[in-house]
């Protein structure tokens, strides 16, 4: 028999259910298999990535295709199915903020004309919930619901920064992503680049790879001044210094803060009206 790599080794066996394991753990397991790089599969590549065998893959599959949760292409193999995208789209958590942040995004889009992102933290990842993009701006590494990491992207940095102490002393404990075109940075970087970022309200990153790139972001905080969010632009390395971009940034992520209810402190450098 070939296996997905088109070898004659036949394929592993997946391993038998933990015993007790609930089916809707199981069912889970199998969505779960899909990636970026995984965006259609055939049965048998399901059941091995998931660890189970292929007869009770074929049981689950059956009931999430018809649920919706996935679809059966024309040569056998399945992809995500757009139900999925229909229940994920009423998270409050992503939907409210982009319904929110949608009209700065799109003003700064305009002033840009390239690439306008906006992010926010699952776990230990950076999940991008937007995404506008001009159809000749330079290629970029991640798409509306892909999954980035927090050290080595400009929004990860920003929503790392914006993490309790215990979180981000748990996120620095680990071995640094091993992010394609972006030069690691050990832990002491890390540390002061988050505390640059707290003073700032801005992180960059260049990176090389899917093009040459610089990403400029800043945090977006809800009324209780919590960061839910980080607001980024993407721009061809070279074509405008990240000093200048800056501002932009900071002021449109500043603006989706106010329509969430957060209220910055006034700086002692500025002096209102009504103080005379």
């Amino acid at each position: 028999m070939t296996n997905p790599s088109g070898t004659d080794t036949p394929a592993a066996r997946g391993k038998r259910p933990k015993q007790g394991e609930p089916v809707i753990d199981r069912a889970l397991s199998l969505l779960a298999v899909f990636s970026d790089r995984r965006r259609a599969l055939t049965l048998s590549e399901m059941a091995r990535y998931a660890e189970m065998p292929a007869p009770t893959a074929l049981r689950l599959i059956a009931r999430l295709v018809a649920w919706g949760a996935l679809e059966r292409l024309d040569d056998g193999r399945y992809v995500v199915g757009v139900r999925l995208w229909e229940v994920a789209s009423l998270s409050p958590r992503g939907h409210g903020v982009r319904e929110i942040a949608l009209p700065y995004l799109e003003d700064l889009f305009e002033v840009t004309r390239h690439h306008v992102l906006l992010a926010v933290r699952d776990n230990e990842e950076a999940v991008l919930i937007e995404r506008l993009s001009a159809k000749d701006a330079t290629e970029v590494a991640y798409r509306v619901g892909g999954r980035a990491p927090l050290r080595s992207t400009a929004v990860g940095l920003v929503l790392l920064a914006g993490a309790d102490q215990q979180f981000q002393e748990t996120i620095l404990a680990k071995d640094p992503e091993n992010e394609p075109g972006v030069a690691a940075m050990p832990e002491g970087q890390v540390r002061r680049t988050l505390s640059d970022v707290r003073r700032t309200g801005i992180a960059m990153i260049r990176r090389t790879v899917p093009s040459r790139t610089v990403s400029v972001a800043s945090p977006i905080f809800d009324a209780q001044g919590a960061v839910v969010a980080a607001l980024s632009i993407v721009v061809p390395d070279g074509s405008t210094p990240p000093n200048v971009l800056a501002p932009a940034v900071r002021a449109a992520a500043r603006a989706v803060s106010r329509s969430l209810g957060h209220q910055a402190a006034v700086s002692p450098d500025v002096r209102t009206h009504s103080q005379g």
